[in-house]
């Protein structure tokens, strides 16, 4: 069966669609549009009128190519951004008004952070034995899921900051100074501190997909200084073809990248960059 997931992001709303018949997902199509859902309840918390457009827009469009790929079952998820907005109901009562037979299922932090940990288990050997943490870092929320393939999820955090936050609110230098990217690190240690997850066998990181072809395959200490050092050395705009990447990636990526740094500290050890997360989650969970 060919099923759809819509995600209404922080900074993105993407869309997945896979073939689900066999025990995991094959990729068919992938895409995201930049809709900084984040970015636009800085002012009051609302989502302005002008926003909720351009994320229905997105939507519509997603939903089509989803239909015209033959997806038989699509579901819309919001996270972090929708959770905060005074008037996140607006968005989901608008995407249900322009998309006919869509509804959007407002996650909780707990249900993102079991979501993702399915979908991240989908991509790791299922034989491994012992608890396995999942870190999924968002535009407005980051979350970490302990538990292994056959109990699923026996212990998780959120944290009410995600990579467009820490961007916004630390690092809009172009490149950010060295003192900027000491405030960002010490505003993680204040949201980590008094957090103890249990041990943990391994610790991967999911919805980092561009931050992988960047490092590779394992962020460890070493990684993250190098990639913070080619980040934040240079401005946006010489990197974009250095890298192959777009400004507002680019904006994102350290952001990200001090996150992970934060968190493989958190767990105690490196991080692997794996495919599935949130996404796959959602088709995997509607079986």
């Amino acid at each position: 069966m060919r099923r759809a997931c819509i995600d209404i992001g922080s900074n993105t709303t993407r869309l997945l669609v896979a073939d689900c018949d066999g025990p995991g997902l094959v990729e068919c199509h992938q895409t995201r549009a930049f809709t900084c859902l984040g970015e636009a309840l800085r002012d009051d918390g609302a989502i302005p009128p002008g926003k909720l457009d351009e994320v229905c827009a997105a939507v519509a469009s997603q939903l089509a190519t989803a239909r015209r790929l033959g997806a038989t079952e699509i579901r819309c998820v919001a996270t972090a951004a929708v959770r905060r907005a005074r008037n996140g109901e607006a968005l989901v009562e608008r995407v249900a008004g322009t998309c006919a037979g869509l509804e959007v299922e407002l996650l909780s932090s707990e249900h993102e952070a079991r979501l993702s940990f399915l979908g991240a288990m989908q991509g790791l050997d299922v034989e491994r034995s012992g608890p396995i943490g999942v870190v999924d870092v968002g535009g407005g929320s980051c979350e970490l899921a302990v538990g292994t393939p056959v109990e699923g999820v026996t212990w998780w955090a959120s944290f009410p900051l995600g990579s467009s936050d820490l961007a916004h609110d630390f690092l809009a230098g172009d490149p950010p100074s060295p003192g900027d990217v000491e405030r960002a690190r010490e505003r993680l240690r204040e949201a980590l501190t008094g957090t103890e997850p249990p041990p943990t066998i391994t610790a991967v990181a999911v919805g980092a997909g561009s931050l992988g072809r960047l490092v590779g395959p394992v962020l460890d200490a070493d990684v993250c200084g190098a990639s913070l050092k080619l980040l934040l050395g240079s401005s946006r705009r010489d990197l974009v073809g250095v890298l192959g990447l777009d400004l507002e990636r680019l904006r994102l990526l350290p952001a990200g990248l001090l996150i992970l740094e934060a968190m493989s500290k958190l767990v105690g050890g490196p991080l692997r960059i794996v495919s599935g997360g949130l996404r796959e989650g959602v088709l995997l969970e509607a079986r």
